[in-house]
């Protein structure tokens, strides 16, 4: 679709983020964790968020430790909201230069050699946007969008995400039928697969324990294109030293036709990334309705020890 014109606000935002990206990462991380910790001493929504969500998941843990993980969650929020205007401010070339590690590499490369298609499942893990750039850098890729509450910031967001290479696809019914004829093709996309679905669009499955409304999506394009699902996140590295890429692969059990155990296999891969940078997951985003309650029985242990192992220094 053609990009609507910004308007003037919309602009003079955009010049102010091309500033705001020429700061070096660590002094942006720096700032990012003055939100935060501002964020935790207000005490408000997303504080309550977050502590509500940890106590839902970490059951096994005691309240004081949720509660300084859900300190130290408050922070790397601000980070990865900082994080984010820089990348957009200052550009992909600008960006990559802060990928310091891939893992898993050979597991991207041979997906993306085998002609059956791509689909990169990116939770709200680290730095999604930054993980976007990189795809792109790499092949041709298409992602899948949701027009922002404010109708005006759209002309913005498009800009700045519109990097060669990038084809951004609104989440309606032409959009999904442009992602099947882009997997058939052998292409790739990239799907955020713990967006909570509109109503209608999504199944129960246990989300670290907890049933969530989950994206049917994800599964059935896997199911009726056979490409192949990674998982991927861009993990920030402590002290502004840069980015590590993770890239997975997708549970058994993900192109089921079975939407509940699809869907069960989607979150356990979310899991799966989570586990190795739990701090940095959106745990303020309201993923559990008000009615949830905790599992009977408790997560394991190695969740909440790769959350301490992985939780950084709050400064």
């Amino acid at each position: 679709m053609p990009d609507t014109p910004m308007t003037w606000p919309i602009a003079l935002l955009h010049a102010c983020l091309r500033v705001f990206g020429l700061l070096p990462l660590r002094f942006v991380h720096v700032v990012g964790a003055v939100v935060g910790h501002c964020a935790w001493a207000l005490h408000g929504r997303s504080r309550n968020i977050a502590e509500r969500n940890l106590a839902l998941v970490l059951t096994q843990n005691s309240a004081q430790s949720r509660h300084a993980l859900a300190k130290k969650t408050l922070i790397e929020t601000g980070r990865s909201l900082t994080e984010v205007l820089a990348v957009w401010g200052g550009g992909a070339p600008r960006a990559l230069r802060h990928v310091v590690d891939v893992r898993g590499r050979e597991l991207f490369e041979a997906a993306a050699a085998n002609g059956h298609g791509l689909i990169i499942a990116a939770p709200h893990l680290g730095c999604w946007e930054l993980l976007n750039y990189w795809l792109a850098a790499q092949r041709p890729l298409a992602i899948l969008y949701r027009a922002p509450r404010q109708r005006a910031l759209e002309p913005l967001l498009r800009r700045v995400r519109g990097v060669p290479g990038v084809e951004q696809i609104r989440a309606d019914g032409s959009g999904v039928r442009a992602l099947f004829r882009r997997l058939t093709g052998g292409g790739m996309v990239g799907i955020l697969p713990d967006q909570q679905p509109r109503r209608g669009e999504g199944v129960y499955a246990p989300l670290f324990g907890v049933p969530a409304s989950t994206m049917v999506l994800l599964p059935r394009l896997a199911e009726r294109t056979g490409a192949t699902v990674l998982f991927a996140f861009a993990e920030r590295l402590e002290r502004g030293a840069g980015y590590r890429l993770h890239f997975l692969p997708a549970p058994d059990g993900i192109a089921d036709t079975d939407p509940h155990v699809a869907c069960s296999a989607l979150n356990r891969g979310v899991e799966q990334c989570v586990a190795l940078a739990f701090t940095q997951y959106q745990w303020t985003y309201k993923r559990w309705p008000r009615s949830a309650v905790a599992p009977a029985v408790a997560q394991p242990a190695p969740t909440s020890a790769a959350a301490v192992r992985s939780a950084p220094d709050e400064g």
